[in-house]
């Protein structure tokens, strides 16, 4: 079992990687530093750990204002903090834009991890009581038809700038373990869920506009099969494979838990409508087919075999359970999502999304 004295999280200060912070300082099996090495680019936001800042900020907290692209800026990083551990999971994300805009995919995705993976080689030379942690996404294996489930040993097939920008730095990672014996695990996840999502993904958009009464675009017929996860138990099994995952070893991580893209939204509408008030008929009055976007995978679903048997992992949250708690803590927050909506995000989804 591994154990760390400092961990380098990138993207820490964006959805996933501000969970992920959050729930190591609150573990009482890390009693560590943690350096937050995070862009600040339109999904990044400090605020989502100003409480951490505040109460641990400068003793086991700390704060890189660097993008990944700059390899200076990451070597620096690494010569004040000294890491022995990274996880990697600072990336552009999103399908949409990376139709829009491919470019900042392909710089960010690969040439970021390989910055990540060179400073760490120098840093780290032949030790071998280090990690670095590459978390990906099950978009790399493309899409399934009505059966089966992707797991490690699936062949990667990606569909978008997105998949096949991870794809490929996926691969870095794998190969710079096999090549140079850097000490690397790599887990690909499902869709995640869960509070300080930006508002761009399906649960967090589809929320906030049933408060604003805004449409709720559904792209296609809506049938698009996805397996999701919450973040706190995504997080947890991430936690777990660096403990004690084997090295070179990769871990698909999932909720076992597969919905249609409009049986799901049907779902918030119902617990939306209960939750604040709201009369359940008139939003889903609001949802709007809109035309499906290009290559846009039919279903994915994760057989989590290797992560249960060889360390032990669970699924702790029932979906219904977390999807609740989603819909409640974005009602708690609405400040923040006000600020979040503003400026670049708010222009970007009325050009290209929410007046489809």
């Amino acid at each position: 079992m591994r154990s760390f004295k400092t961990i380098l999280v990138t993207g820490g200060s964006g959805f996933i990687g501000s969970n992920f912070i959050r729930y190591l300082l609150g573990r009482e099996d890390f009693q560590g530093r943690v350096v937050n090495l995070d862009a600040l680019t339109y999904a990044g936001n400090p605020e989502n750990l100003a409480d951490i800042e505040a109460s641990l900020g400068g003793s086991r907290y700390f704060f890189e204002k660097a993008d990944i692209r700059d390899l200076a800026a990451v070597q620096a990083a690494f010569e004040r903090h000294k890491p022995d551990a990274i996880v990697h999971f600072a990336a552009e994300s999103h399908v949409d834009r990376s139709i829009l805009g491919p470019a900042d995919f392909v710089t960010t995705n690969l040439m970021g991890t390989f910055n990540l993976l060179e400073a760490a080689r120098a840093a780290w030379k032949d030790r071998s009581d280090v990690l670095f942690h590459h978390v990906s996404t099950d978009e790399v294996f493309g899409s399934l038809g009505e059966g089966g489930s992707f797991s490690e040993e699936t062949p990667y097939d990606p569909r978008s700038p997105y998949s096949a920008s991870k794809a490929g730095s996926d691969q870095l990672v794998r190969a710079y373990g096999h090549t140079y014996g850097l000490p690397a695990t790599i887990s690909n996840c499902s869709n995640n869920y869960g509070p300080y999502q930006f508002p761009e993904k399906l649960v967090p958009l589809m929320i906030l506009n049933m408060l604003e009464g805004k449409s709720l675009p559904v792209y296609g017929d809506g049938k698009q099969v996805r397996d999701w996860i919450h973040v706190e138990d995504h997080n947890a099994a991430v936690w777990l494979v660096m403990r004690e995952g084997r090295a070179g070893r990769t871990y698909c991580i999932g909720g076992e838990n597969e919905w249609e893209n409009v049986r799901l939204l049907g779902r918030l509408i119902e617990l939306v409508a209960e939750e604040a008030g709201l009369d359940p008929e008139k939003l889903r009055s609001l949802v709007t087919h809109v035309k499906d976007r290009p290559g846009h995978d039919r279903r994915y679903a994760i057989d989590c075999s290797r992560l249960k048997s060889e360390l032990g992992w669970e699924r702790a949250m029932s979906f219904d359970e977390g999807l609740r708690s989603t819909v409640r803590w974005y009602l708690g927050h609405r400040d923040w999502c006000e600020r979040v909506r503003s400026g670049e995000y708010r222009s970007w989804m009325d050009k290209n999304y929410a007046r489809r």
